[in-house]
């Protein structure tokens, strides 16, 4: 519990029963809490709070939860930030814009405690997993730098959202190794987030677009690798 309590959650939604709910479960849990009721005051209390965890709700007025992630992972001490979406109703549409903004996971309303208490838990143990890795893989012009979450290639800096660092480090740390979809969602968004399969075409291609074609290259049929030739 002496770890919990070190852990800072922002609460950020328009509706004031689940504010209330979310903040006295999270809080007898052992977390810090503040919270917002809409995306703008949720982005100036991000930038001074720092929380490690951000639940936020897409549908909301003033500002949604896709333009306030958006915001939220361009303040740079927020990038290892786990953002949780909070929606009523996840269609295809929303979850593929809540995962391209860089949303770590999302929970459906009615929100049952517990369980959101065991998806803030697992984004926590699946991070201290990844911490004990290799941090630095040279490979090719590349060098991925796990600690900073930067690629350097060929001596240009780039920086990539969470979710496209992690999935480029997956494959190059597996290199002319073929992952299916699904085995690159196990592998980085873990079992427990319910993610489709378009997910990760749409990672694929912003990291291609960042540091070129020549280094994932699909394999119709099958998935994606990481080629050396």
């Amino acid at each position: 519990m002496g770890k919990k309590s070190k852990i800072k959650v922002l609460v950020v939604d328009d509706e004031p029963d689940i504010i209330e709910i979310l903040k006295y479960n999270l809080e007898k849990e052992g977390y810090q809490v503040e919270t917002a009721e809409d995306g703008i005051k949720g982005v100036k209390i991000a930038g001074k709070f720092l929380p490690d965890v951000i639940l936020l709700d897409i549908m909301m007025p003033k500002q949604d939860g896709v333009e306030t992630c958006l915001q939220l992972r361009s303040i740079p001490e927020l990038k290892n930030t786990f953002i949780i979406f909070l929606t009523a109703r996840m269609e295809e549409y929303s979850e593929v814009a809540a995962f391209d903004v860089g949303a770590d996971d999302y929970i459906t309303k009615p929100i049952k405690p517990r369980a959101l208490m065991s998806r803030i838990s697992a984004l926590f143990r699946r991070e201290a997993k990844k911490e004990q890795e290799q941090t630095k893989i040279q490979i090719k012009d590349l060098i991925i730098d796990r600690g900073s979450y930067t690629v350097n290639k060929a001596g240009k800096q780039i920086s990539l959202p969470k979710k496209e660092f992690e999935l480029l480090y997956f494959l190059s740390k597996n290199p002319n190794t073929v992952f299916s979809r699904d085995e690159l969602l196990q592998n980085i968004w873990g079992a427990d987030v319910f993610v489709l399969a378009r997910t990760v075409d749409v990672h694929i291609r912003k990291v291609r677009e960042k540091i070129g074609d020549d280094y994932i290259k699909t394999v119709k049929g099958v998935g994606y690798k990481f080629d050396l030739s």
